[in-house]
């Protein structure tokens, strides 16, 4: 089984399973808490994607790509963070 097998035959459908559930979570969750850690975990799942797309295609830009939005994802979580904090003391 090489590389490419294993990124097709398993990560891949392990990933696509993952984003279904954690959609899922973020339709269903009943606070806006579990909202942010959802949508945090698509675009890491999203992150993962692109990192096997990567990896097969031999396209390295693509993980540049990757950090820029790994970047972005945790800025946002912690500004949605800080912005539930603030509002909960009031």
């Amino acid at each position: 089984m090489t590389l490419e097998d294993y990124l097709y035959y398993i990560i891949l459908p392990v990933l696509v399973i993952s984003a279904v559930l954690i959609f899922w979570r973020f339709i269903k969750g009943p606070s806006i808490a579990d909202k942010i850690i959802s949508l945090d975990l698509i675009i890491t799942t999203g992150i993962g994607v692109i990192a096997i797309y990567s990896i097969v295609y031999d396209h390295s830009t693509l993980m540049d790509v990757a950090l820029i939005l790994a970047l972005i994802a945790f800025l946002s979580t912690v500004a949605l963070s800080y912005y539930l904090e603030k509002r909960r003391r009031k």
